[in-house]
């Protein structure tokens, strides 16, 4: 088994809302190292959301980023000249990590309008459990499902 990763980076909190999960965001969103292009996108997606739902952005981003993780997923198993796939949980890191990368994959995949526009509205509709990246997460769940017969084979 895996030992624990001792000396993990965590970034530091952003300078608006202090949270660390936002500034994890930030970096994800980031592309070829223009952070503060990355922090204007989340920023103006905030605001945007701030005005549209009358709520508190952090609180929206916080509840879309829970929807949008997935609970458990399939990892490919060979055993015997064959490959299985096992369904197993998800740690809550790599949780984090797919629930922000399939709701910016689902923002980018959209056209026609600016990034702003479309993380925040990828945003509101993950909070309300509704848009591709939870499609997403609901098709990786279906496969662990279907897989269950394989959990044997976890360890």
């Amino acid at each position: 088994m895996r030992g624990k990763v001792k000396n993990r980076n965590i970034p530091k909190p952003d300078y608006i809302y202090k949270s660390a999960i936002l500034s994890k965001f930030i970096n994800r969103v980031m592309e070829r190292g223009k952070k503060s292009t990355a922090e204007k996108i989340v920023y103006n997606a905030l605001e945007e959301i701030k005005k549209e739902t009358k709520r508190e952005p952090l609180e929206v981003f916080n509840e879309a980023l829970t929807n949008a993780g997935p609970l458990m997923e399939v990892r490919s198993r060979r055993i015997g000249g064959a490959n299985y796939q096992v369904p197993r949980e998800v740690r809550e890191e790599r949780r984090q990590f797919l629930s922000m990368k399939w709701i910016i994959d689902a923002a980018n995949s959209k056209k026609g309008k600016p990034m702003h526009h479309k993380l925040s509205q990828e945003l509101m509709l993950a909070a309300k459990n509704e848009g591709e990246a939870i499609k997403k997460r609901e098709n990786v769940h279906k496969m662990a499902e279907s897989n269950k017969a394989f959990a044997h084979f976890a360890w």
